[in-house]
């Protein structure tokens, strides 16, 4: 097999399995973790079982009674709304359930348009919000339904500087008392929940808190979920778990010590962090369920038995906010392994780290990824002048290949066999070149990851018409489809740029003695173009970069060698 037809295999190969990874292995791995029994967190006080009645003996539930987001609220006029406008974000909290039914970020947008409204992350689709409390058991009569009474005079709350706590309290008819207690920083994303239960009711308390963070996932969102993962994921015996909600059918729990555990999109996150009074994480549980558009992540924690006039107090710190890894990393508490990509972690992360070090020098994404690419580049200098010095060996011998093709075109046994003759005359290895590509596939597919989820790059604006290097290039907007083309249609400069890169870089390539693969080689660049035209800015932006940079080493390097 010759040059070109290892270079074109390479070449081919690359872009099924680009594709093809994108549809068969984005899906997040089934969790397969050992079932364990939840153990008793140590909080509150400490009692020996003994035979007594319990709370849910007397209960009329039916077992599990975790809030059900179609579940009706009760009249508007007996709750209100709290909302707590920091500088970061505006919370609001309702009475019905102390649940968050609104989380807009201030330093985020919807959209690039002008006057777009600040990103939402509790989608309109919740209608109970997230972040509910309630027991797995349903021993606490009314709480999957409780109106809580906040401890502020005003309904808005502004939060300069410094922390504020509010209290929300609720009591039931048995004489059990709920309270979540709330604490906000102005200047960070964490926020502190502390849940103290009073058993005043004259029977024992046995039963699991459960702490909701349900997420919406329509049809659209999870075609948008084979490049991104969207859905529930948690961070459970120190490994990163994403579970795709088609898969919940299959297995819907998971036991052991959980770090975290959430619901994110492509680019913002919500989660909860039990806090553990030991160096361990707590023990408890993950139960998911998937019905009608909407994915239920439960939490669920066991309670420390609580006898009548006794208190327990459960801690919980909660994130609402960007998978920035600057952000997350600043906490103590392994939040930054939300932010993960695949197989290709441990390449895409240092060059996500790489990147935004630069961005620090030179504030504009669109020039860090320029640099990052010459660095790269630079780094792999060796391997691509090895790679253009091979290439321009076989040019050499090219015309005598071509002489051998035709005086044994009918014997091609004994073509392949003088080929082989002439390869090892001359000291042509025809495997040379195509090595450094293969060598830099998984930067290139790691980069594609990182590019395609770092929230650095959403709405971030390069020069001119890119103004969101998260996006497909368009410049201009046509009010008509374009084939191939996905919404919004315009001219994809960048796209065809790179393209155009690809042609140049292909007629620079020793052409193949074939003319039918010649031809198809040259079809590659068009290819490629159509196979790009709807990718973020951004990576066309690095391989644009990269097949300049490249084709000026190429240069170089027959000119050196020639």
């Amino acid at each position: 097999m010759d040059e070109q037809k290892r270079l074109l295999l390479a070449v081919v190969l690359s872009v099924v399995v680009l594709v093809g990874y994108q549809y068969f292995f984005t899906a997040p791995a089934d969790i397969n973790n050992p079932s364990q029994e939840v153990q008793t967190r140590q909080t509150g006080q400490v009692n020996t079982p003994v035979k007594n009645p319990n709370v849910s003996d007397y209960t009329s539930g039916t077992g599990n009674q975790a809030v059900q987001n179609n579940q009706p609220r009760p009249a508007k006029k007996n709750y209100r709304n709290i909302s707590v406008s920091t500088p970061l974000y505006k919370i609001a909290i309702s009475e019905h359930m102390a649940a968050v039914n609104s989380f807009e970020l201030k330093n985020y947008r919807e959209t690039t348009q002008k006057n777009s409204p600040l990103k939402q992350l509790v989608p309109k689709e919740l209608v109970n919000g997230t972040l509910s409390v309630n027991m797995e058991g349903g021993t606490i009569q009314g709480l999957d339904n409780a109106v809580y009474t906040a401890d502020t005079g005003s309904s808005y709350v502004d939060l300069s500087q410094g922390k504020k706590t509010i209290v929300f309290s609720w009591k039931n008819a048995q004489g059990i008392s709920v309270k979540k207690i709330f604490t906000f920083r102005a200047d960070s994303f964490l926020i502190d929940c502390n849940i103290l239960i009073q058993n005043g009711s004259g029977m024992p308390l046995n039963d699991s808190i459960v702490i909701n963070t349900p997420g919406f996932y329509n049809a659209e969102i999870k075609k948008q979920s084979r490049f991104a993962f969207q859905g529930p994921v948690a961070y459970i015996n120190g490994k990163y778990e994403a579970i795709a909600p088609d898969k919940i059918k299959d297995k819907d729990t998971f036991n052991g010590k959980i770090g975290w555990t959430g619901y994110t999109s492509q680019y913002f996150l919500t989660s909860v962090v039990p806090k553990s009074t030991t160096e361990d994480p707590v023990e408890g549980q993950v139960k998911l369920s998937y019905a009608n558009d909407i994915v239920t992540n439960q939490f669920i924690q066991k309670m420390t038995r609580l006898d009548s006039g006794k208190q327990g107090q459960y801690d919980y710190t909660y994130y609402m906010g960007p998978k920035s890894y600057q952000i997350l990393s600043q906490y103590d508490n392994n939040l930054k392994k939300a932010i993960n990509f695949g197989w290709f972690d441990i390449i895409a992360k240092p060059l996500l780290i790489t990147m935004d070090t630069i961005h620090k020098v030179i504030p504009n994404y669109g020039v860090a990824i320029i640099l990052l690419t010459i660095l790269i580049k630079l780094i792999f200098w060796p391997l691509g002048t090895k790679s253009y010095r091979s290439m321009n060996e076989m040019k050499k011998v090219q015309p005598l290949m071509m002489e051998l093709r035709e005086k044994y075109k009918d014997d091609k046994q004994r073509m392949n066999k003088e080929v082989m003759g002439l390869y090892k005359t001359y000291k042509v290895n025809p495997a040379s070149g195509c090595l450094p590509l293969l060598v830099q596939m998984p930067i290139f597919f790691a980069l594609y990851r990182m590019l395609y989820q770092a929230i650095e790059l959403r709405h971030a604006p390069f020069i001119g018409w890119i103004t969101d290097l998260s996006a497909p290039d368009r410049l201009f907007s046509f009010n008509f489809a374009i084939p191939m083309m996905q919404k919004p249609y315009g001219i994809p400069v960048l796209t065809l740029l790179m393209g155009a890169s690809f042609l140049l870089q292909q007629k620079m390539t020793p052409t193949a003695g074939d003319p039918m693969q010649a031809k198809m080689m040259m079809l590659m660049p068009i290819f490629m173009t159509v196979l790009f035209i709807n990718f973020p800015a951004g990576l066309v932006l690095y391989m644009l970069v990269n097949n300049i940079i490249s084709m000026g080493q190429q240069y170089y390097t027959q000119k050196k060698f020639s």
